[in-house]
């Protein structure tokens, strides 16, 4: 009744006095500015949101599907100038009141403890600890269309720039996307060799990804574009070397295209098909083409397949294919590649053969983190975080490779077959456990002959 009472008086006041009740005191004006403000740059970011999904920018309706995103995790923050901080990802994306500007710091810490035991060499069974990756970067855009990334590692107590370019995003009509991106581009070549470090399901990247490869590595200088449609994409990338400070000759030229198509694709059973390749010039002082590839782990240089002294390439040619499927929490996938140096005159060609057969089953119900935009993995969502009372998500992996340089008088050869389990404790945060029997016999070296052994791994990684 007082309450009736109080409201009645206050109507009377209102009506008695029109002015006030149609002008508001300057603080309250401002406040419900501030109010509208927020409620329209939300509005507006919602609205881009929608925008990317349809031109296929954003992850395509399938990946969300298969990676059960759930849309609580997203919290957004809207501070009085306007400004939203999303901080679904574990470190905050910034969008302008307007929604034209974004900016998202981005970081990566893998760090890996490994043993080695069995060898017939005393010098191989050790053990060692180190920084997989060490990363710090940012990204961010201006609008729909124009964006950029930069990120720098410190692994290995020294400074490498990873990614680093600017970019272009666009649809054409209502059915594909494309993207171009100039400047430090990451390879776009086999399932594994695509995928981000902190993505693989196992510690390190198959023989196929590592060792048919071209000469200059992962990264390289100079432009790549992509076409995204329903179920696949096309990527064509012209590049020379990897950022260095050496100017004295000229870079190797490296054109690189691959291709991902899938044929079956419904929520929770896909198929896989890809296929890549590149052709290689090399500079004159890119023409040493030894290779030891590990077997056993990152963290022990005595375990390695080498090709032994191999110097005098004129240019190389590699290709692969990629057989994969995916059915409910279970994954199984194939790779094989080849790659072909050309050798000065008079001298055989150089052929390296590489192949793995690698498989996953989510414990916990967990779909893949396969993303159908590009072919290859992602970060997980977990059904059931660690950090809100759930057991996180349980992943158990198997994987054999085998890698060829027999082609060599001095080449060797190995295998490799990894049990592994990883441990999602969120989106962003895992564990990881590898055991590796692995196999070598080199013709050259320190560590000749056939030997075997065990290797242990274990890392901790944070993505964010």
């Amino acid at each position: 009744m007082n309450t009736l009472r109080f409201t009645c008086s206050a109507v009377a006041m209102l009506a008695a006095s029109p002015v006030l009740a149609q002008s508001p005191a300057e603080p309250d004006l401002e406040e419900l500015v501030r109010q509208q403000a927020a409620e329209i740059a939300e509005l507006r970011v919602r609205l881009d949101r929608l925008e990317h999904e349809r031109d296929g920018v954003a992850a395509d309706a399938e990946t969300q599907q298969m990676a059960q995103i759930d849309p609580a995790a997203d919290a957004e923050q809207t501070s009085a100038s306007g400004v939203v901080a999303d901080w679904g990802d574990g470190l905050p994306t910034f969008r302008s009141a307007n929604g034209t500007y974004t900016f998202k710091p981005r970081g990566r810490i893998l760090a890996d403890v490994s043993s080695t035991f069995g060898s017939r060499y005393d010098a191989r069974n050790h053990t060692a600890t180190g920084m997989r990756a060490l990363r710090m970067g940012v990204e961010g855009g201006v609008g729909r269309r124009f964006f950029y990334q930069f990120e720098a590692d410190f692994s290995d107590n020294d400074i490498d720039v990873a990614s680093a370019f600017l970019g272009w995003r666009d649809s054409i009509g209502s059915e594909m996307a494309y993207d171009i991106r100039v400047g430090h581009v990451f390879n776009d070549r086999s399932f594994e060799g695509s995928t981000s470090s902190d993505a693989t399901p196992f510690l390190e990247r198959s023989v196929v990804a590592t060792a048919i490869i071209p000469q200059r590595g992962s990264y390289g200088m100079g432009a790549m574009s992509r076409l995204f449609w329903d179920n696949g994409h096309v990527s064509l990338a012209v590049t020379g070397d990897r950022l260095d400070g050496n100017q004295n000759t000229g870079d190797s030229r490296i054109v690189m295209t691959r291709v991902h198509w899938n044929p079956v694709k419904s929520n929770r059973a896909l198929m896989h098909i890809g296929l890549w390749g590149f052709d290689e010039y090399l500079s004159p002082g890119a023409t040493n083409l030894a290779r030891n590839t590990s077997i056993g782990g990152r963290f022990n240089d005595a375990l390695r397949v080498s090709t032994g002294a191999l110097s005098g390439g004129r240019s190389t040619t590699g290709f692969g294919a990629e057989l994969g499927a995916f059915a409910g929490p279970a994954w199984a996938m194939a790779e094989f590649g080849e790659r072909r140096a050309r050798l000065d005159a008079g001298r055989s060609d150089f052929l390296s053969e590489a192949w793995s057969l690698a498989g996953g089953w989510f414990v916990t119900g967990e779909l893949p983190p396969y993303g159908s935009r590009t072919g290859n993995f992602g970060q997980p969502n977990v059904l059931n975080s660690v950090f809100k009372g759930g057991p996180g998500a349980i992943e158990l992996t198997a994987r054999y490779e085998n890698i060829d340089y027999t082609s060599l008088v001095k080449g060797g050869e190995g295998w490799a077959a990894t049990i592994g389990t990883n441990w999602y404790l969120n989106d962003f945060t895992r564990l990881q456990f590898n055991w590796v029997h692995w196999n070598t016999d080199n013709q050259s070296g320190a560590f000749t002959g056939p030997d075997g052994g065990e290797t242990i791994a274990t890392r901790i990684g944070v993505t964010f």
